[in-house]
């Protein structure tokens, strides 16, 4: 089984996550949280468990680690020391214990965010944080999901490198493609959006071109 340290693993769409990788018979989780007050909840599930702040020190954290998720966020607060640096800590870290893949959780819109009327600086955060990944020597794969909700997945989406259109979609469902996206015959070195469709997810991530 390969060992996925998930950043963010707190999050709302972080401990779907966990979740999922939990009862995976390929993946073991990691949940790399920032306080030891969140650290309970994992260990009672018998979750291996790493503090580590984003924007510290992070050389403990990706030892003896397979695959990287990030679906780690500020919530608007510190969008360029934990979105953007902190990510950006977490991909150098990642490079130097030659982790094997890093999928990371962006935003749609995070390709032109100048374009953006809201959320612009967040935005341009997850932009810069994506242009690091792709260029560091690591594969990777990026999700970009439209609004998220906190409806029952559907285990369905639409997907598309460009979707030109807005939209919602269930973490849930987002929290499924991310973990398909650890998979060896999922899209490498891809971007793509999501949102909700009519489309199985393990279907819909073939059809993004895996050979460039």
């Amino acid at each position: 089984m390969e060992r996925v340290l998930v950043a963010g693993a707190n999050g709302t769409t972080g401990k779907q996550i966990v979740k999922l990788l939990k009862e995976s018979q390929y993946f073991e989780p990691v949940a790399m949280v920032r306080k030891e007050a969140q650290m309970e909840q994992f260990k009672k599930d018998n979750i291996e468990t790493v503090l580590g702040d984003l924007e510290n020190d992070l050389s403990h954290t990706t030892k003896n680690i397979d695959k990287v998720l990030f679906a780690a966020g500020s919530g608007g607060k510190n969008v360029v020391g934990v979105d953007q640096e902190g990510a950006k800590n977490l991909i150098k870290q990642s490079s130097k214990d030659n982790v094997k893949k890093f999928v990371m959780l962006s935003s749609m819109g995070a390709d032109e965010p100048e374009q953006a009327e809201e959320l612009k600086d967040y935005l341009k955060a997850k932009h810069n944080a994506d242009e690091y990944l792709k260029q560091s020597n690591l594969k990777y794969t990026i999700v970009r999901p439209g609004s998220l909700t906190n409806d029952k997945a559907t285990g369905t989406i639409s997907i598309a490198e460009k979707l030109n259109r807005r939209g919602e979609i269930t973490r849930a469902d987002v929290a499924q493609t991310l973990v398909r996206s650890l998979h060896d015959d999922a899209p490498v070195n891809q971007t793509f959006e999501i949102l909700s469709g009519n489309t199985l997810i393990g279907e819909a991530l073939d059809t993004i071109n895996t050979h460039k």
